[in-house]
């Protein structure tokens, strides 16, 4: 069984910066793209950023472009997302997911405020 859980979120002042966490089990991490996807208050899901397999390919929103990275630990089976400079409007609950877009599975989430 797919097993995804996010940590890392909180409230945070514009500007700040947080490091979320998703630690994998369950299934062959390795093996997998692996997504960050957001909800904001209100809203629908929207996909944030992907990174392949090895680590080696990364995209991202055009939102979070410069801001955030993605990256992976296949030993650990942890995916993170540094988020710099953050802004009221990435106020959300951010989920890792297994392969790309919206993605397959996702776990629970982890709530990011931003706000001073």
């Amino acid at each position: 069984e797919v097993q995804l859980v996010e940590s890392g979120g909180g409230l945070v002042q514009p500007g700040g910066s947080l490091r979320l966490s998703c630690a994998a089990s369950g299934f062959t991490f390795s093996g997998y793209f692996m997504t960050w996807v957001r909800q904001a208050p209100g809203k629908g899901l929207e996909w944030v950023s992907t990174i392949n397999s090895r680590g080696g390919s990364t995209t991202y929103a055009d939102s979070v472009k410069g801001r955030f990275t993605i990256s992976r630990d296949n030993a650990k089976k942890k995916l993170y997302l540094q988020m710099n400079s953050l802004k009221s409007e990435d106020t959300a609950v951010y989920y890792c997911a297994t392969g790309y877009g919206l993605g397959t599975s996702r776990g629970q989430g982890t709530l990011v405020t931003v706000s001073s």
